[in-house]
């Protein structure tokens, strides 16, 4: 019901030809198959598919520059590497392709995505537990309860800038929106420099020449925001990663704001995006919504399985001569985690179509010590700001042929680029600004939590007293759109 529409036969159909076809074979140096280039940005399912044909559930592959990597497909083997980190490190600097002179870090728009930085993801054992303690407590000083008011906030004041003219465009103005809002506030970033800022990140994923810079620009944003948090710190992330007992230095606290910024926009606007293509697309997932047979969260996780909004998660890094898949993995190899293959694999899905919508078992977050620590706020941004969209346009209905629908892929996601809908004007709704988050909890350490920052703070993230409605709306505009 929810596996979405692409332009290849899978292998449930029957339709994939045996291994050996010349379908199957590489198209790169040594017959393997390059996951950059016009193929994979078309249908990458179907590739992973052929892919698993072919190979079984690892796969040799090429990387931009034609570096090499396994690709893992089957969803037991992404979870075997996932949950042993002493065979499969997440440092990248066990990679042998830095001594061979396999790539270039000068110029290869792929460092930005499997260099080394010191942040929690290219770390292990005890230094991997320092540096994730820190962000999980940075995540977890916010109450559930009140991000979600703080959301459903957010989302009303983006519907208002469109509600009145009876269609969107629901990518742009919309799921892109609200977790730049949600993210910007809770990073401690300024309304100004957010837009910007979310922009590079996303440019991060395509791995394109601009990568390099747009990489550039986020960390100097970052360093900026981190010198602005010393001198006046507030109830945001930055602020709790400067603090924490951990002993961050400047740098470890950039690049996990850089970490954070990343993972959590890029993936919640896409979640966003495919959950909504399937409202407007798809009229029996909309019926179970309405019909009550499919919670909204389920509807979230049914998507999650079905179209992971990152699909392919660099990487891990053999630390010795191993086999997985049948393939022999060789000390200092790269192997890539695909989250969206392993979620279709039928040796734990048989059947596709089989609804899983109240099963969080997929590989949409990753698995084992590196499963990612901020899923409970992407569900939160999802849910909330879905469910008050479905709530004020109860009507919304695609404005386009579903097969006009188009996407924009690279190695390690696929975005849905634009979702134009229709629905009945209607007048705007929000009445106030969003209030201040609660503040945090007492800390594990006995210190009491720091006392709210005055209304009359501005420019980073912080409260701020009212303001008019018609000034708020002007402003959210220039926010999203820049005028």
């Amino acid at each position: 019901m929810t596996v979405p529409p692409t332009e290849h036969a899978t292998a449930q159909s029957g339709a994939v030809p045996p291994p050996g076809c010349p379908a199957h074979v590489g198209d790169g140096p040594g017959g393997a198959t390059r996951l950059y280039g016009p193929a994979a940005a078309t249908d990458p399912m179907g590739l992973y598919e052929e892919l698993r044909a072919a190979h079984g559930p690892v796969a040799p592959v090429l990387l931009d520059g034609d570096v090499r990597a396994w690709l893992v497909l089957g969803y037991l083997e992404n979870r075997d590497v996932a949950s042993r980190p002493t065979q499969f490190s997440r440092d990248p600097r066990v990679w042998h392709g830095w001594r061979s002179g396999e790539i270039d870090p000068a110029t290869s728009p792929l460092i930005p995505m499997i260099g080394w930085r010191p942040d929690c993801v290219c770390a292990d054992g005890e230094e991997h537990q320092r540096l994730r303690g820190a962000v999980t407590a940075g995540l977890n000083q916010f109450d559930h309860r009140g991000v979600r008011r703080h959301i459903t906030r957010f989302a009303h004041q983006v519907i208002d800038t469109f509600c009145e003219n009876g269609e969107a465009e629901l990518v742009e103005q919309f799921t892109e929106a609200v977790p730049m809002l949600t993210l910007s506030h809770l990073l401690g970033m300024s309304d100004e420099a957010a837009p910007q800022l979310v922009h590079a990140a996303r440019d991060l994923f395509k791995a394109t020449e601009t990568s390099l810079a747009s990489n550039d620009f986020v960390l100097k944003c970052l360093e900026q925001l981190v010198a602005e948090k010393h001198v006046r710190p507030g109830h945001d992330i930055a602020s709790a990663l400067l603090a924490h007992p951990a002993g961050l230095t400047d740098e470890e606290v950039q690049h996990h704001l850089r970490l954070i910024l990343l993972a959590g926009y890029e993936t919640t606007a896409n979640l966003m995006s495919n959950v909504l293509r399937m409202v407007v697309t798809d009229p029996r997932f909309r019926g179970s919504l309405a019909g009550g047979q499919m919670t909204l969260p389920e509807a979230v996780e049914q998507v999650l399985w079905d179209e992971p909004p990152l699909m392919v998660c660099p990487g891990r890094w053999a630390n010795d001569d191993t086999t997985l898949g049948g393939q022999q993995i060789k000390a200092g190899d790269m192997l890539l985690l695909g989250l969206a293959a392993g979620n279709v694999d039928q040796a734990i899905r048989p059947d596709a179509e089989t609804p899983v919508h109240h099963n969080r078992a997929h590989l949409s977050f990753s698995a084992g010590t590196h499963e990612c620590p901020g899923q409970d706020i992407g569900r939160i941004i999802a849910d909330a700001g879905i469910d008050i969209l479905l709530t004020r346009l109860p009507d919304i209905a695609l404005a386009v042929p579903e097969e006009s629908l188009s996407w924009r892929s690279s190695t390690w996601a696929r975005h849905l680029t634009a979702l134009p809908v229709t629905f009945a004007a209607r007048p705007p709704q929000a009445d106030d600004v969003p209030a201040p988050l609660p503040a945090p909890p007492a800390q594990s350490t006995g210190r009491p939590a720091p006392p709210p920052l005055p209304v009359q703070s501005t420019g980073s993230g912080t409260a701020r007293g009212p303001e008019p409605r018609a000034s708020w709306l002007t402003r959210v505009r220039r926010f999203l759109f820049g005028k």
